[in-house]
């Protein structure tokens, strides 16, 4: 899967920044990598312990973890909805992204100049969110005006209910409120509202670039931004993005671990936003482990075990017989397949299994 985060901010809010810490992850760690497919864009690698473990046991001749694309776009300002500034090259680049980092200043320094001359980081997130929500409203009255003929002239009862929830959603974004607080049921959402590929409706984390002593705990910027955000489910982590700067040309693995326990951490901002990312994205990760290769796969949370096989190659998919599966837990415990056999550890399922994270799979298909 193509999966695609991309960062938003008002400019001097630490964006870029985090940015290219993200590009410097690749110095942290072999299994860290980040390579550059467009000046904007960038794939780095989902941090994950278990293929290390996995690594160890199985001894294989290259491992292959999952990925996500991380995408700088580009700045925003007031009037972007009408293209104003970047504002039609930052609404194409987000259209395109599965989820929103949306970066917020929430320290003090007189030496780094705010866009609107003072700290207010609620006020930037309003700022950002205006301008998709404008953009929103025009594809939301765009289809309203379709579905009113549909509801009126041909007595469609299934076009008069899209009819009520649109003109309910175009009123909860006129009160200035994010399409991903908006209260309708899957089934709804699905008929009526996911076509229009609203912006506003994308999952977020919103991403507090704060001082170093406030990178544990918080501070009155982010409290202010947890206030704000109580309501939109959306994630909040806080991050320093000058902090990860410092960590990203660290050569020394044992260097940034001590430096990560100075600051009371257990792992880099980095490492948790990609991690956040991944989970915000309702997605999971199946193995596969063999002496060729042990590599990760990411599948949607939920996904039976016939579509799982199909990410590998979609003749998996169309011959699925059966999936071999052993947990990850087990795996460690008794440290190869054939203890896990041994030991009544490997499961066989049918196309109804739904497959869980970390469970470690061998498909058996026939085209």
């Amino acid at each position: 899967m193509a999966l695609q985060a991309g960062i938003v901010g008002l400019p001097n809010v630490g964006k870029s920044t985090l940015f290219n810490a993200l590009s410097n992850a690749k110095a942290q760690a072999a299994n860290f990598p980040f390579c550059t497919i467009e000046p904007n864009v960038g794939v780095i690698t989902v941090p994950d312990e278990r293929l290390i473990e996995l690594e160890k046991l199985v001894k294989p001749n290259r491992v292959v973890p999952t990925t996500v694309e991380i995408v700088d776009i580009a700045g925003l300002v007031k009037g972007a909805s009408k293209g104003e500034g970047l504002g039609n090259q930052f609404l194409g680049n987000i259209r395109n992204t599965d989820a929103i980092i949306h970066v917020l200043r929430c320290f003090d320094d007189d030496n780094v100049i705010h866009v609107d001359g003072c700290i207010n980081p609620v006020r930037d997130k309003e700022i950002i969110d205006t301008e998709l929500q404008l953009k929103d409203l025009d594809s939301v009255e765009k289809k309203i005006s379709r579905t009113e003929k549909q509801a009126k002239t041909g007595g469609d009862k299934e076009a008069q209910r899209g009819l009520e929830i649109l003109l309910a959603l175009k009123s909860h974004l006129e009160q200035g409120k994010n399409a991903r607080a908006f209260e309708v049921t899957p089934e709804e959402k699905a008929k009526h509202v996911d076509d229009l590929f609203l912006l506003t409706i994308k999952p977020v984390i919103y991403v507090c670039n704060v001082d170093e002593k406030s990178v544990v705990s918080g501070n009155k910027h982010t409290d202010a931004v947890k206030e704000a955000v109580k309501n939109e489910k959306a994630q909040i982590l806080f991050i320093s993005a000058e902090i990860e700067s410092e960590i990203a040309v660290m050569e020394s693995y044992e260097d940034r671990q001590m430096f990560l326990e100075d600051m009371g951490l257990h792992e880099s901002g980095v490492a948790r936003l990609i991690k956040s990312t991944y989970l915000l994205l309702n997605l999971a990760t199946y193995f596969t482990a063999g002496v060729q290769e042990v590599r990760a796969w990411t599948i949607t949370k939920g996904m039976l075990a016939p579509q799982a096989a199909g990410v590998i190659h979609t003749d998996f998919e169309k011959g699925f017989i059966r999936a071999e599966v052993i947990k990850y837990t087990d795996f460690v415990k008794y440290g190869s397949e054939a203890a896990c056999r041994d030991n009544g550890k490997l499961a066989v399922q049918g196309k109804d299994y739904i497959v869980e994270d970390g469970d470690i799979m061998h498909f058996r298909f026939n085209v």
